[in-house]
């Protein structure tokens, strides 16, 4: 038996909730850099990150897009910081049935930050004046052959949710961006 394994770069942003000050800096850059063609149009609704306000207490919580996922989670966990109670699903990067964030305003297909691909970091981090945002790499070793089964059970999955017509259509819209 052969090793497939190969190593990957790992692109993430960690965020430091404390340095965010909630000017939707991140928002505004994500969604033009998303726009087709790019920086034609600012719409926060197809921002691949999200801030998590409440002005009145001070607290803003960066959020960025993660995986699509099928179902809703079965996590319904509260969480208090400085005596205002949150719900798990405030802090979820998925994309799930049951919340309309990170999803494409006008097809519903899921978004997931790309990282501002073909950018040497992501834009939302080179725009957040307050620091709040950190870009980090990391190298891991993956299996290819788990890394493509997991692509081929995405697409079935968005296919049997959006429709083979749809999915083409929204691919079509964003080859176009380039």
């Amino acid at each position: 038996m052969s090793d497939n394994k190969t190593k990957k770069i790992i692109k993430t942003i960690r965020v430091d909730v404390d340095k965010c000050n909630g000017c939707r800096a991140c928002e505004v850059i994500c969604s033009a850099f998303h726009a087709s063609p790019k920086y034609s149009s600012n719409n926060p609704a197809r921002s691949r990150i999200r801030i998590i306000r409440d002005p009145l207490t001070d607290i803003y919580v960066p959020v960025y897009a993660g995986e699509y996922t099928v179902a809703e989670c079965a996590g319904r966990d509260k969480y208090i910081i400085n005596g205002k109670e949150y719900d798990e699903c405030a802090f979820c990067r998925a994309s799930c049935p049951s919340r309309d964030e990170f999803k494409e305003p006008d097809s519903g297909l899921p978004l997931k930050c790309d990282m501002c691909e073909g950018e040497d970091e992501p834009l939302c981090v080179k725009w957040c004046e307050a620091d709040a945002l950190i870009y980090e790499e990391r190298e891991e070793d993956i299996d290819e052959a788990v890394e493509q089964e997991a692509l081929e059970v995405g697409l079935d999955s968005l296919v049997s949710k959006y429709g083979l017509e749809n999915l083409m259509d929204t691919v079509a819209r964003m080859s176009e961006r380039d």
